[in-house]
């Protein structure tokens, strides 16, 4: 009987042991989020940068568009002004905290949109050009140790916590070094992969990184995909009128 005791005794103590351990785990995946949203985000500064992006799409073939972004996470706004092609110039974008609008200067006239949309049919979403907060939109699932290239990476399962995101689950290749995401695949509700997205270069902006090369592949038309690179970015100090919807009203004038 004392042995049965004390072998009961000893399992319950390793899965509480293992309970415990399996909850510090995922603590310190949630922190390394948190570290991932905090050097991509700018509180103190404004962020601006050209951004070219490269659409391959089998049937239309290659198209370019030219944006100029800028961020102001305090407060949560930017703007997207597209100055190429032709066709499109002086078309844009404006977050205002939860409203979003995308303004065509041939009417002159104000739309509301979502940061789920697709962004003028390219494979990028409104919400990546807008600070990303991964630790407060999604929980950890699972996660795993792992090699991408040349990285030793935590490869995170995440489950988000509300609708205000464009995926409901998504998976993270995040470097164990300096916590940077390299990979990122997103699924729709019921687990099918709809898009994966590359992070092949970062650069030092102020305080935090942000990334200066982004690939966004459709995982449901073979063939398709974004890419996105980043030039003159600049945290300088912008007139507050760039948020505004007079500025896209004027900015093709």
């Amino acid at each position: 009987m004392r042995k049965h005791k004390a072998l009961l005794v000893l399992l319950i103590l390793a899965c509480c042991w293992t309970a415990a351990a399996a909850e510090k785990d995922m603590s310190i995946i949630e922190d390394i989020l948190r570290k991932v949203d905090e050097q991509s985000s700018f509180p103190e500064t404004d962020l601006s940068a050209v951004l070219t992006m490269i659409i391959e799409d089998p049937e239309e073939g290659l198209e370019k568009i030219v944006v100029r972004h800028f961020r102001r996470d305090d407060g949560e706004r930017f703007l997207l002004l597209i100055e190429e092609p032709r066709t499109q110039r002086g078309q844009g974008y404006l977050l205002e905290g939860d409203n979003l609008w995308f303004y065509d200067p041939s009417s002159r006239k104000f739309a509301h949109t979502s940061l789920k949309e697709s962004f003028q049919g390219t494979d990028a979403r409104n919400a990546d050009f807008s600070q990303w907060s991964y630790s407060s939109s999604y929980k950890v699932v699972d996660y795993t140790e792992d090699v991408l290239g040349n990285f030793s990476v935590y490869v995170v399962d995440l489950e988000a916590v509300d609708d205000t995101v464009p995926y409901p689950y998504a998976k993270l290749w995040i470097t164990k070094d300096s916590n940077l995401v390299l990979r990122t695949q997103e699924f729709s509700l019921n687990k099918r992969l709809m898009r994966s997205g590359l992070f092949p270069s970062y650069t030092k902006v102020g305080d935090g990184v942000i990334p200066t090369q982004m690939i966004f592949i459709d995982e449901l038309v073979e063939g398709k995909k974004t890419q996105i690179s980043l030039s003159e970015i600049s945290t300088a100090k912008l007139p507050d009128n760039v948020f505004t919807k007079a500025f896209l009203e004027r900015a093709n004038r």
